[in-house]
């Protein structure tokens, strides 16, 4: 199957369009309307490469790995991925989650800001940046789980639910009270690739039931890399030989979103996940 696209460019000040037949490999689909921002317009396109020069499953065949990913250019309305079936699949969310329990526990109070230290408990665990003091920030970047799972019980059942209700995440089940610091980790919640971007976009767009001010701190907790010319934001994740890397690439005053999930059998595979991303986003014509 190829798709035509028309893609409208500028040199030295005159305007020309191209149009271009492309494979489905990476897939550019029209975003269905209910994810939709409510301020959307379309604009012209501004990725710097003919779109059947996009090949995301090239990327993962040269580095080994199985999985998917859908990026989502939001100026354009539209997405490429490789394995759409996959971006369809949900599963558990695992250290993603740490994105939204961020700003539950920001939003109740349960944490007053990103400095607050919590005390280790001392239970020697697998990871040694876990096994100490550690405060918001720190805990986002080193993924620290007891520490999240803390604020998840300090949040507590109701509120949690309430908030995933609100918020529309994922398959919005949190399961009993006794499973309120792991659903993420182990069920019932459980989220696909696609909602992943739905729920950035809400993120990104404050349309979220969040303040503005929870909402400014955990995007700076989550920026990975910043540069002059772009912001680069993300969290990763990995349960049962599960990989997942999210987040959004602010460039050219454009959002591109994307949700990375590989099988991960290994630490040795950790950053390729993120690897992979880069790579993709490389693709077509950003970082």
């Amino acid at each position: 199957m190829v798709l035509l696209s028309r893609l409208s460019h500028k040199f030295s000040g005159i305007s020309f369009a191209i149009f271009t037949c492309f494979p489905m490999t990476a897939n550019a689909q029209n975003l269905p309307n209910s994810s939709t921002p409510d301020n959307f317009q379309a604009s012209q396109t501004t990725l710097n490469v003919s779109a059947n020069k996009v090949d995301f499953g090239r990327a993962f065949k040269e580095l080994g790995l199985e999985g998917s990913i859908l990026i989502y250019d939001s100026s354009n309305n539209k997405f490429y991925e490789h394995n759409a079936p996959r971006n369809s699949r949900a599963f558990f969310p695992a250290s993603t989650f740490k994105i939204f329990n961020t700003l539950v526990a920001l939003e109740t109070g349960v944490i007053q800001d990103d400095v607050t230290v919590l005390t280790w408990d001392g239970i020697k665990r697998e990871v040694d940046a876990w096994n100490r003091d550690t405060n918001l920030r720190q805990a986002f970047k080193d993924s620290t789980v007891w520490f999240y799972q803390v604020l998840a019980r300090k949040v507590g059942y109701e509120r949690m639910q309430k908030f995933i209700n609100q918020a529309g995440y994922g398959n919005r089940q949190i399961g009993t009270p006794e499973k309120i610091d792991r659903f993420w980790l182990e069920g019932p919640l459980q989220i696909t690739p696609k909602q992943q971007i739905e729920f950035l976009q809400k993120l990104h767009n404050g349309k979220l039931p969040f303040s503005q001010q929870s909402l400014n701190l955990l995007k700076d907790i989550m920026i990975i890399e910043k540069t002059p010319n772009y912001t680069f934001r993300g969290k990763t994740g990995w349960i049962n030989n599960l990989g997942w890397f999210v987040g959004y690439l602010e460039q050219n005053n454009k959002v591109y979103f994307f949700a990375t999930n590989i099988d991960m059998h290994s630490t040795k595979v950790a950053a390729s996940r993120i690897e992979i991303t880069r790579r993709c986003l490389k693709m077509l014509g950003l970082l």
